[in-house]
């Protein structure tokens, strides 16, 4: 059971008690089976994590006692997803696996293209609602310290707003496209201590949004040869930013550490 990690409000102070109720009691104590003696990480979402004990287990709850704490530091350089809204279900499989590769934010994006749309305040506030609970699963699975944030919704010229200022901040934005002549620029990457990926629809990023958004600063890039579903392109990214950045010097979070 090594590295299960809950989340919670807050986190009781070195030697102080707290009782796990709730989804998150009833999953760790009915599903997870901890019982007496077991080890676990309960994490405040905003990257402190508590190692704590389990002194007592009912059939929903579980009494900790918190042994130490620490706090890890974020991911740098820190990843904005801006991702365009992708159809019925793939939304959640795009949200899953950027929050799984370690998108420090998720910004939902209206563009020219997408067939998804949030055509009232009531529907975007349930979208909304359901991404930041998908966010919040797959953070909790890859056992991350801190949880995506969710933005709000954004169009096209509220992105290229969003866009020029980042770059003009020294920020590094990319519009992943498959028919950009550049591929993801390794040394501006490591250099860089924000960056923005864009994630077009299924029919790609609109002609006059890509003039847009380099006019504004980003930068259109491909990842290789192969064309990848809109609600796999920012995991692959991401892992490639991975690799290219000390983003990924970092171990799992394990209860024993």
């Amino acid at each position: 059971m090594a590295g299960a990690v809950f989340y919670v409000d807050s986190l009781p102070a070195e030697g102080g008690r707290l009782t796990l109720d709730g989804p998150e009691g009833r999953h760790a104590a009915t599903v997870r089976r901890f019982g007496p003696g077991d080890r676990l990480l309960l994490s405040d979402t905003r990257g402190t994590v508590a190692q704590c004990v389990v002194d007592g287990a009912s059939r929903d709850a579980l009494d900790l006692r918190c042994e130490r704490a620490r706090t890890v530091e974020p991911a740098y350089p820190r990843v904005t997803v801006v991702q365009a809204l992708p159809k019925s279900e793939r939304a959640e499989l795009a949200v899953d696996l950027a929050t799984e590769a370690g998108a420090d934010a998720i910004v939902p994006w209206a563009a020219a293209r997408c067939v998804a749309r949030w055509k009232s305040e009531d529907k975007e506030r349930k979208a909304l609602a359901k991404w930041a609970t998908t966010a919040r699963a797959a953070a909790k699975q890859a056992r991350r310290p801190r949880l995506p944030d969710v933005e709000p919704l954004h169009d096209t010229p509220a992105l290229v707003r969003r866009v020029r200022d980042a770059t003009a901040a020294g920020g590094l934005v990319m519009v992943l496209h498959e028919s950009a002549t550049g591929t993801l620029p390794g040394e501006a990457i490591a250099a860089a201590g924000d960056v923005t990926l864009i994630v077009g629809p299924e029919g790609g990023v609109d002609g006059a949004e890509i003039a847009a958004l380099t006019e504004a600063g980003a930068q259109p890039v491909r990842l290789g040869p192969e064309v990848l579903r809109t609600s796999a392109a920012a995991a692959v990214a991401l892992g490639a930013i991975g690799v290219l950045t000390h983003r990924w010097d970092g171990s799992p979070l394990e209860s024993g550490d």
